[in-house]
């Protein structure tokens, strides 16, 4: 299935109102979107060296065009995302940002200016494939190195004021309910970590008839954009 020309395939984001822009080393404070603006949708493709994330990925940009999200879609594998180097520079050094300047510094900007952040990834023994989770372990200066009690749990801090919504996509050939837990698992944790106000999981089969995976990706848009 082909790339559909309504949505932006693209590295770098656009400029725009509601989300914390990267000024100098320090990241200015967030705002709310206006109610008439459309819903910014950042889609992180954690495909491996064959994309068998295709199909889905087309699934979910039908479901948010349809709803007139602005839907950016980034395939991982070809950016540039150094490892985290564990130095927690962009908490102490350079609050809200990485101190490697590569495409993981940019994902990261793009993902607090989002709306909603879609994890698309093979569901590798129940977690998120090396693509994605190298993209994410990046992005944790968008929350604070300071500690609260969330959850009846010891968590970090907000950063910003405002925090992206959370879709998780799984894919993988075959049932595993085993597998399927542990992910919708990951993917909540990982929202209560990033402060995500509406956290939406589902596991998909690639080899699924085409209607079928629409019907579970339209209906997990819906559950995530609602409200």
């Amino acid at each position: 299935m082909g790339r559909l020309p309504r949505v932006v395939h693209r590295a770098l984001g656009r400029a725009g109102v509601g989300r914390p822009l990267f000024l100098g080393w320090f990241a200015a404070s967030a705002v709310r979107y206006d109610a008439c603006m459309k819903t910014n949708v950042l889609l992180l493709n954690g495909a491996g060296p064959v994309n068998e994330l295709e199909d889905v990925e087309s699934a979910l940009i039908n479901a948010f065009v349809d709803r007139d999200c602005e839907t950016n879609a980034l395939t991982l594998r070809g950016m540039s995302i150094a490892p985290c180097l564990g130095c927690f520079g962009c908490w102490v050094r350079m609050p809200g940002v990485c101190v490697i300047d590569d495409d993981g510094r940019e994902v990261a900007r793009q993902m607090i200016r989002s709306d909603v952040i879609v994890y698309l990834t093979p569901v590798v023994f129940g977690g998120y494939s090396p693509e994605l989770k190298g993209a994410l372990d990046r992005s944790i200066g968008l929350i604070s190195p300071l500690f609260e009690r969330s959850h009846r749990e010891t968590h970090h801090k907000k950063r910003y004021e405002v925090y992206p919504r959370l879709l998780g996509i799984g894919v993988r050939q075959g049932p595993n309910e085993e597998e399927a837990a542990i992910f919708e698992m990951l993917v909540r944790r990982n929202a209560i970590n990033l402060h995500a106000p509406r956290a939406v999981t589902r596991v998909v089969n690639p080899d699924a008839e085409t209607p079928i995976i629409q019907d579970t990706i339209d209906n997990a848009v819906e559950e995530v954009l609602a409200g």
